[in-house]
């Protein structure tokens, strides 16, 4: 199957409408199908055939494919999500392999560039490269910033311009930044001080320690990243003293 979405260059994927998607065998279903988990991450089979206007039979033929491609993994949601009784139904999620089709780009040489930096100048070079990208990316972010009330759904619209397809979930004592897609994945991997500074950049972005709990890079099918309240950040100092 071949996949033309190229989210380093900034594109966003607009879904279509519900009446293009009636061919049960159309290999373009199945792109749309693919791109909405990217999108929207994991996601069960019942919740994609409402998004796309499927029926529940159209749509599990399209998953059962795209796990049998590779491109698709299929889990046992997380416990804390099960509700009520019954079998909890299984939720799909990007692969490795299916994020490599959805991405053109040049891991593989940047990560021989950045070894040889670090086997030639130190590793210290690598941690200032990973810096450098990132108040790259606080001054962007920034200027998208500065006008909106609600800085951090203004953050997730910045992120998904830049291809990381990012969302906001309203959580206890405050909110997760959700990135579903990661264009450095493969090279953060072997690199995470990109992760690292990146996270310190959403920080000084918002105002307010953050904390990530989980990296496409490490494996993880969305990076997360929690926000706090004011509120619960002004608690959690009060404790510590």
């Amino acid at each position: 199957m071949v996949i033309s979405v190229e989210l380093r260059h900034n594109t966003v994927v607009k879904l279509t409408s519900p009446m293009t998607l009636s061919k049960v065998d159309d290999p373009r279903t199945r792109d749309l199908v693919a791109r909405s988990i990217l999108e929207n991450g994991p996601s069960s089979a019942a919740t994609l055939a409402a998004r796309l206007g499927l029926t529940p039979a159209g749509i599990r033929r399209h998953l059962d494919l795209l796990v049998s491609e590779g491109v698709l993994e299929a889990r046992e949601p997380r416990a804390s999500l099960v509700r009520g009784r019954g079998r909890p139904s299984k939720v799909f999620l990007m692969s490795d392999t299916g994020r490599e089709k959805f991405e053109h780009s040049y891991d593989d040489l940047a990560v021989s560039a950045l070894k040889f930096m670090s086997a030639q100048l130190g590793e210290q070079i690598v941690q200032s490269f990973a810096n450098s990208r990132a108040e790259e990316i606080e001054r962007k972010a920034a200027k998208a910033l500065a006008k909106k009330a609600k800085k951090s759904a203004a953050l997730a619209d910045f992120l998904t311009e830049q291809g990381y397809a990012a969302s906001i979930q309203t959580r206890p004592l405050g909110e997760e930044l959700c990135q579903h897609h990661c264009p450095i994945a493969h090279v953060a991997s072997e690199f995470p001080q990109l992760c690292e500074a990146e996270t310190e950049a959403l920080s000084r972005l918002l105002g307010t320690h953050v904390q990530r709990l989980a990296t496409i890079a490490h494996g993880d099918g969305v990076c997360t990243t929690f926000i706090p309240t004011p509120q619960s950040s002004s608690a959690n100092r009060k404790v510590r003293v």
